[in-house]
């Protein structure tokens, strides 16, 4: 079984979609294959489904969007190879004690996928290998088609597992931009920071990253004011004054002279919660 998820959902299984239309089954699949081979239980689909507001009917009507789920893996099913070992939709789709588990039989995961590249990159950028970093991160953000499950309505479950993927992909585009200013890109990049400094309007590395690109581009002055715009927004919007970091790269740039390159912030030594806790 195949699935993707950074993006609208995909679930194939022998190459034919069993994803199903109706929201309610939907939820439940989506649910289901972020936790691939994984116990999924009941209660974490029934909150899923309907918040703090269960029908006394939850848990039979959960059972009946199962079954619309395994007639539609029963039917793809039918085009397994014919020298394989049968299977039936429960072996695809089980019941297990307290929940499902949907299992993937060694299918692709886009998901997987992308924290396995990830995982690369940053181990890459920890041994100062930085064109690796570069071209690791980038394989793994080029696998996201669009915000995770966006074709998907997000009870509260779901919900939470799109906010840690969109962290994990904002530490894999903050290392992989950081990579490239390492590499001297700091021109291919403006673009890309002036459109990310806009939607994430108070997100600090990204724009100190875009102070550093300008200033090295010979844009000195600009890179002062994105300083003084992030500034404005942190302090009318959460009361609270740049990080010492930032506030170091600005005086950096005012001391030096517009031709006088200056070195990128040096990357955090691993990419777990630290590097989350960069992501504002």
């Amino acid at each position: 079984m195949d699935i993707a998820v950074l993006g609208p959902l995909a679930v194939r299984e022998n190459g034919i979609s069993v994803t199903p239309t109706a929201p309610k089954p939907r939820q439940v699949l989506a649910l289901l294959a972020l936790h691939a081979d994984e116990v999924v239980p009941v209660a974490a689909l029934v909150e899923e489904l309907w918040g703090d507001r269960a029908p006394r009917s939850a848990r039979t009507t959960l059972q009946t969007y199962v079954l619309q789920l395994r007639e539609m893996i029963a039917a793809a099913l039918l085009h397994d190879p014919q020298d394989s070992a049968p299977r039936i939709a429960k072996d695809v789709l089980v019941t297990a004690p307290g929940g499902y588990v949907l299992h993937t039989s060694g299918g692709a995961s886009d998901v997987r996928e992308f924290e396995r590249l990830a995982g690369v990159g940053y181990r890459a950028m920890d041994a100062g290998d930085f064109p690796r970093a570069a071209r690791e991160l980038s394989q793994a953000l080029a696998l996201w088609n669009g915000s995770a499950l966006a074709d998907v309505t997000a009870g509260p479950q779901l919900e939470m597992q799109i906010r840690r993927l969109e962290e994990t992909w904002l530490c894999a585009l903050d290392q992989r931009i950081e990579a490239d200013l390492r590499l001297g890109r700091h021109r291919e990049l403006l673009a890309e920071l002036t459109v990310l400094v806009s939607r994430y309007r108070t997100h600090e590395n990204l724009h100190g990253q875009f102070m550093l690109a300008l200033h090295r581009s010979g844009r000195r002055s600009e890179a002062l004011d994105v300083y003084q715009r992030l500034r404005q927004t942190l302090v009318r919007e959460l009361g609270l004054e740049p990080s010492a970091g930032l506030r170091r790269l600005q005086r950096s740039i005012l001391m030096a002279g517009p031709e006088q390159p200056l070195e990128a912030p040096a990357a955090p030594a691993a990419p777990g919660a630290e590097r989350l806790s960069r992501v504002g």
